[in-house]
Parts: C-alpha cells; sequence; structure tokens
C-alpha cells in the first residue's frame, strides 16, 4: 500500500470517530438524548457531524482512487473500531452501517463515471452517499428522519467546496501528461 494510500485512508477513518463525538458535544443546539444540531443554510439544521461525514464522502472518494474500495471498507471497520471510544453503541451501530452503505451506493455511483469527469463523479457519488447516509445514520441512531434534509444539504456543502480543489489536481494531472 503506498504512502498516499496510507495517509488517505488514515484521513478517511479519522473522520467517522470525529463525527461521532462532534454528535454529542458540539453545536449551537443540544437536544437532551439527542444530537447537537448546527444550521446549514436555509432555515435548515442538522446533526453537527455533518460537516465532517461531507467531507468524509470526498476523501472516500480519493481513497478509491488511491487504493480501491477494500481500502475505503478498511478505513471504516478501522473508523468503527475508534467510534467505539467515542459513541454510545447505538450511535456506533448507525454510524458504521450508514458509513457502509453509503460507501456502496457511491462505489455504484463513483465507479462507472470517474475515468469519463472525476469531478462529476465526486458530485454524483456524494449526493447519493450524503442521501444514503443521511436517512440510514438518522433513522437508526434517532429513529426518525427530521433532519434528513439539513444532513443532505450539510454534506452536499462540503462535496460542492472540494470540487474546485480536485479540478485543479485533475488540471494539473492533465497538463502534465
Amino acid at each position: 500500500m503506498s504512502l498516499k494510500t496510507i495517509v488517505l485512508t488514515a484521513a478517511f477513518a479519522a473522520t467517522i470517530p470525529l463525527a461521532n463525538w462532534m454528535i454529542g458535544n458540539v453545536g449551537t443546539v443540544c437536544i437532551p438524548d439527542g444530537p447537537c444540531l448546527l444550521p446549514v443554510g436555509f432555515g435548515l439544521t442538522a446533526p453537527s457531524g455533518v460537516l465532517v461525514v461531507g467531507a468524509s464522502l470526498v476523501l472516500r472518494d480519493m481513497v478509491h482512487e488511491a487504493g480501491g474500495a477494500k481500502a475505503a471498507l478498511i478505513a471504516i471497520g478501522i473508523g468503527g473500531v475508534l467510534s467505539a471510544l467515542f459513541a454510545a453503541p447505538a450511535l456506533l451501530v448507525a454510524s458504521v452501517l450508514a458509513f457502509v452503505l453509503a460507501e456502496l451506493a457511491d462505489l455504484a455511483v463513483y465507479a462507472p463515471l470517474r475515468e469519463r469527469r472525476l469531478w462529476l463523479a465526486v458530485l454524483l457519488s456524494g449526493m447519493a452517499g450524503a442521501v444514503v447516509d443521511s436517512a440510514v445514520f438518522l433513522w437508526l441512531a434517532f429513529g426518525s428522519l427530521d433532519y434528513l434534509a439539513g444532513q443532505t444539504l450539510g454534506k452536499l456543502w462540503m462535496t460542492l467546496a472540494a470540487l474546485p480543489i480536485l479540478w485543479l489536481a485533475s488540471s494539473r494531472r492533465r497538463i502534465a501528461a
């Protein structure tokens, strides 16, 4: 495994416990026996880990590029083990299952598009991953889809923020080739 793959896998794995920790500790409002929330725009709120999970969707695609789907699944496993230090069991199960199912949805969209248009693959797989991750996580962790729109929007903000960086990186690769 290359150093780049190891670094990206570690960064992706770290997003899982960080997001789980944030849900219980960081937010503008913390609901008793529920998540801490942040505003994400358009009057919507979401559990605070949403921004880290949004970044993880892009990191997951970068892990795919560097080490394939196997590396992404290994990162989810590592992140799940680390999350056990920060998260209640129900939150841990919801988080890991949401990451795995979102990974599969992401892979189904990302893999066929990545060779043609990397930015489009990242955008569309980010959208698919955001919806699947949000729905699975919210339902399993809180028994409700109340924050689905906010969760999805918060994750998409992070995907959109990463697109210019990915576009520059792919432009540089084409110029160098």
